[in-house]
């Protein structure tokens, strides 16, 4: 998510989300630290615009559009839909205004102008911004690959590029995912020998598991379908949706008699049949995780079933994934995934397409962008090598200011822009603190003693009771129990605690488990005066 501002006007440029780290732990997704925007009051901000539609970049969009309500959307014909789908979904469709333009349009948001130039990548109708200002054009180039044989047929604009290289251009930020990787990232095309393999020879249902908007992939896989005589069912919601939605606007050319309800795949014959389905990266609620562990209420995995992934674990997810994949290998079904065969490639470029990048449009500034701090420094020397010069690149985290004028680029002021955790209904309302706890918590488990007290004597009434989790199994600890008990009947019975009974009561009993166990428990204590 990127700000554009001039003078009290801003513009932004994608609102993504980021998936959760392992340690995370109950984490559903991270949106963008927006908290800057909504408290600007003397900002006016004329439009969100996307580049493409996937979830990195488009997922925090009812987020943003709920706290910055009324602001109006700009995206081509399909990041359109899936917008549209999210803000249906969330019961914001009412909140905002979707302008759809085609790549190749020039667009007035405000005082902005904007044009738009289409760009390959995993999804079809991607496109990069190039920003007018005063002090020359920005070039953002969005999520690309220099893709020349693409799915849909619609190659880069390389006319497009190299002709703001001749009005001049101020600032190239650019796609850094790839950019430890050496050479050229392979055309979206290979995919297609590697399906044509894996429906020729699989003798059972073939299930394909990938992002619920990667509509290409979802072209691809009908096309084969198609080609072998199979019936294709979708399953996962958002996938479902999507689909419905790019059928409706031409981009998904699957015909009627090809699609299957997922209801009626039990009456079809496993070698005539192709199931699509979401969660390629190991999501635990997705349908590909909820199949490996028997949990999926209409799709079991059967032995001779050949379960293809067709996606690229994301950086940090790669546990999950390669857990879900050695589960489904012990119910008996042939998992296929990169690199056993090339059934996914990437859609971002390597070294070689961002060298052409950056020879194409001649900046004389660069910021690296969307990909970790390594992918950003790697792309950062890329860009001397190609001869930026070192003082005009600027690698910058969330949150950084770069300011513009007639004097140049600098890096100015820090604003908030750490991670915002969404987890089940609550936005942001998870720190560091709560998330210590829950690592805590998973390492360890806790520990609470409750114990019935004479208001007026400080006798205790009866046993304390005790209650554990994740940390011991009580009827295998009777002599750890009975220290826990003594040591209750210890500290209460020193009437010279001063009010601090249950503080003293917890860090006793904590001393008392590690010492035996060496493991530190949450405790908790709870007296209860009668």
């Amino acid at each position: 998510m990127t700000v554009f501002e001039l003078g009290n006007d801003a513009i932004i440029v994608d609102t993504g989300i980021m998936f959760p780290a392992n340690d995370m732990l109950g984490v559903d997704y991270i949106i963008p630290d927006f908290r800057y925007l909504v408290e600007r009051k003397d900002l006016k901000i004329h439009g969100i615009l996307y580049t493409h539609g996937h979830e990195d970049h488009t997922g925090a969009v009812a987020h943003v559009v709920e706290q910055l309500r009324g602001v109006p959307i700009y995206a081509t014909p399909l990041t359109a839909g899936l917008l549209e789908v999210k803000l249906r979904d969330a019961r914001l469709l009412n909140e905002t205004k979707i302008h759809v333009f085609q790549s190749g349009d020039k667009l007035s948001v405000g005082p902005f102008k904007v044009e738009s130039f289409h760009m390959c990548h995993s999804i079809p109708d991607c496109v990069g911004f190039g920003i007018h200002t005063p002090y020359g054009v920005i070039v953002h180039s969005g999520d690309y690959k220099f893709d020349n044989t693409p799915v849909d047929g619609k190659q880069p604009d390389y006319a497009r590029l190299a002709q703001f290289s001749k009005a001049g251009v101020l600032l190239l930020m650019a796609d850094s995912t790839n950019a430890d990787r050496p050479g050229w990232t392979p055309s979206e095309a290979v995919i297609d020998h590697a399906f044509d393999q894996v429906f020729r020879e699989a003798s059972g249902r073939i299930i394909v598991a990938t992002f619920a908007s990667l509509i290409s992939r979802i072209q691809q896989v009908a096309n084969a379908a198609q080609k072998y005589g199979r019936k294709l069912a979708i399953a996962g919601h958002s996938m479902t949706e999507n689909v419905k939605m790019a059928r409706n606007l031409g981009i998904l050319n699957i015909p009627d008699n090809l699609l299957v309800d997922l209801n009626r795949i039990s009456s079809i014959e496993p070698h005539k049949l192709v199931v699509m389905i979401t969660g390629a990266q190991g999501e635990p609620s997705a349908v590909l995780a909820r199949i490996a562990t028997g949990q999926h209420r209409m799709l079991e995995v059967e032995r001779d079933d050949t379960i293809v992934l067709s996606s690229h674990p994301i950086p940090g997810n790669e546990e999950m994934v390669y857990r879900t994949i050695n589960r489904l290998f012990q119910r008996g079904a042939n998992v296929i995934y990169d690199p056993v065969m090339p059934v996914h490639v990437s859609g971002h470029c390597s070294q070689e397409e961002m060298k052409l990048l950056l020879h194409l449009v001649k900046p004389k500034y660069f910021v690296p962008v969307h990909g970790e701090l390594r992918h950003l420094k790697a792309h950062a020397k890329l860009a001397v090598e190609s001869g930026v010069s070192q003082d005009q690149v600027f690698v910058v985290e969330n949150g950084t200011v770069l300011e513009v004028d007639k004097y140049g680029m600098r890096i100015t002021e820090r604003i908030p822009g750490g991670y915002v955790f969404v987890d089940g209904s609550g936005v942001g309302d998870i720190g560091p603190a709560v998330m210590r706890d829950r690592e805590i918590l998973a390492r360890d488990g806790f520990l609470i003693v409750t114990v019935d007290i004479d208001k007026k004597t400080g006798a205790i009434l009866n046993e304390p009771e005790i209650l554990s989790r994740g940390f011991i199994y009580l009827r295998d600890a009777d002599d750890l129990i009975q220290q826990v008990k003594r040591t209750v009947h210890e500290v209460l019975a020193n009437k010279n605690l001063n009010g601090r009974r249950r503080e003293k009561l917890q860090e006793s009993i904590s001393r008392i488990l590690y010492n035996e166990t060496k493991r530190r428990p949450m405790v908790f204590s709870v007296i209860n005066e009668r």
